[in-house]
């Protein structure tokens, strides 16, 4: 039965990331893109937060210190917060369908979509990817957990803040009016 505690979060974050590299095909042509930098580093973040989160050989004990005692419960809160994260963010995929794209870009034919998770919150797919990070970290119960939800927070908050800038020079009112009625990240706060 310890496989299973041992698989579960990375057999779960990787059948998200085949799911979102399946989608990725089909999308509109782009007709404006952020500077690969942007993205770059972006990746890279990503990249140091697996790391953090799937190594125990960082040679930074600190960062393996308990915040909590662990425990089932906290492996089990922490996974189902991340599968409702994982699969909000799905259904906010599903929704954005063709405007989709892993970089900041306004694609040919853009279509603001306000409808379904994007009803509740402008950036969905962000808040399902964080709490994905968020269930993460709870059932780790380690420091490294909480830097690693911390760091990929920080990475989709700049992206989200040219997001909004491209959307409100992309839709004008139309945008301004949504973001007025619609939070960012979590319903009913932020």
């Amino acid at each position: 039965m310890l496989w299973f505690f041992e698989s579960f979060f990375p057999v779960l974050w990787i059948a998200f990331l085949v799911y979102w590299r399946i989608k990725a095909a089909g999308t509109k042509t782009t007709q404006r893109s952020e500077p690969a930098a942007p993205g770059i580093l972006r990746a890279l973040a990503f990249l140091v937060v697996i790391v953090l989160l799937s190594t125990t050989r960082i040679p930074l004990p600190w960062l393996y210190r308990q915040l909590w005692p662990s425990s089932i419960w906290p492996f089990w809160i922490g996974a189902a917060l991340t599968v409702v994260g994982l699969l909000f963010a799905v259904w906010a995929r599903q929704h954005l369908a063709s405007n989709w794209s892993s970089a900041v870009t306004i694609k040919q034919g853009h279509e603001l979509i306000t409808i379904g998770p994007y009803a509740l919150v402008r950036h969905p797919i962000y808040t399902g990817i964080l709490t994905g990070f968020l269930g993460t970290a709870i059932a780790l119960s380690q420091v490294r957990g909480v830097i690693g939800f911390v760091l990929i927070f920080a990475v989709l908050w700049a992206k989200l803040r040219t997001e909004e800038e491209w959307m409100r020079s992309q839709f004008g009112e139309t945008y301004a009016t949504y973001a007025h009625q619609t939070v960012a990240l979590v319903p009913y706060l932020f």
